[in-house]
């Protein structure tokens, strides 16, 4: 047994990957025999029966009192809104930091384990890390630094991290034992003097915890589904629209996504075929899934990197197949196939073993 401290920004309920990284994580670390410590802020939650129920230790960063603002009001008073967001994201990294803050006090207090694991995004939570950590008191044996997306070699924001931060980043990376990332294609994100350090241990999940449709399937018409995050010319689902729009046949295309501009322009042309619903929990957004005819898989723009695994593995969960386009050129005739029922050019999911939570969590406590 190992005594293992993580420390995270968001954990169970919250949706979204850098909180199921932290559960399923210390879940399983504790399920291994380990034992486990996490903080993150409560958020308002109680977890005395959440940590009894799954073996962990479970502490509070901190209330958290620095707020989102919020972009409402008329045309002008959004964009003045909007626009104040973005110079506090990039100055300061608002409302985020609050969490160096936060959890660089907390830390003061711990010692004595044998691995810390911090995880990023935000990455506050890295820089909390490295002001904490000291030689006196190391607080972990093992420094991880678990990242998901890069911070300033990260493709996906429209907005450059200003220069200053280029400090800060490789101030974090030098007092890190590691910096783990979801796959190799991450490497060359990060400065390349960290190379040594840099560790490719994927997102993991409990296989046997998702809830799966097994009856028959039966739609009156070709009906399938995406879900995830659309980005305007790096995930960008509008030469797949134009082509849906051209064709003279019945289907109904589900998406579950929060990203509505570059879905706008086709609500009208193609009507009741286009469906966009909010995100819904992981758990149940799988069984919807797995009640679809087939999948869509909108590849990223080759200049930012992979296609997200986290979505293939929920993909790949469903059993269901999957139609993967790449934004740039489609592949119409395999479009035409999957929406006449021939699965012919699947996808291929390969390696999805190397996902399980089980192998994941052996990854990181192989590194103490």
């Amino acid at each position: 047994m190992k005594k293992i401290l993580i420390i995270s920004g968001s954990f169970y309920p919250t949706n979204a990957p850098r909180a199921f990284r932290t559960t399923e994580l210390a879940k399983q670390l504790a399920r291994q025999g380990h034992d486990v410590t996490v903080y993150f802020p409560f958020r308002g939650n109680d977890y005395a029966d959440y940590a009894k129920a799954n073996g962990l230790t479970i502490k509070n960063i901190g209330d958290l009192k620095f707020r989102s603002i919020s972009d409402g009001g008329n045309r002008l008073e959004s964009l003045v809104r909007r626009a104040l967001i973005r110079i506090l994201l990039l100055l300061f990294e608002y409302p985020a930091i609050e969490l160096y803050f936060k959890a660089a006090r907390q830390l003061k207090h711990e010692s004595g384990y044998d691995l810390l694991i911090s995880v990023a995004v935000p990455y506050p939570i890295h820089w909390a890390v490295a002001k904490s950590r000291t030689r006196r008191n190391q607080i972990g044996t093992t420094w991880v630094a678990d990242c998901g997306d890069p911070y300033m070699g990260c493709k996906t924001d429209s907005f450059k991290k200003l220069f200053y931060f280029k400090y800060v980043e490789k101030w974090f990376c030098r007092k890190a034992d590691f910096i783990s990332v979801p796959n190799e294609d991450h490497f060359g994100q990060y400065y390349p003097e960290f190379a040594s350090k840099m560790r490719a241990i994927p997102q993991g999940f409990r296989f046997e915890d998702s809830n799966v449709y097994t009856g028959q399937i039966t739609h009156a018409v070709p009906t399938f589904a995406f879900a995830g995050v659309l980005l305007r010319e790096k995930r960008d689902p509008t030469n797949f629209l134009k082509y849906l729009a051209s064709l003279d046949v019945d289907f109904r295309f589900i998406l579950y996504t929060e990203s509505h501009t570059l879905l706008d322009p086709f609500k009208e042309k193609l009507g009741k075929k286009l469906e966009i619903r909010p995100y819904v929990r992981r758990e149940e957004l799988i069984y919807v899934l797995s009640q679809m005819d087939f999948l869509l898989n909108i590849e990223f723009h080759s200049s930012v990197g992979s296609n997200s695994p986290s979505k293939l593995i929920d993909y790949a969960i469903t059993g269901r197949p999957v139609l993967s386009q790449s934004m740039e050129k489609l592949d119409t005739q395999v479009i035409d196939e999957f929406l006449g029922g021939d699965y012919t050019g699947r996808m291929e999911l390969k390696g999805i073993d190397r996902y399980r939570i089980e192998n994941v969590a052996i990854q990181f406590s192989q590194l103490i």
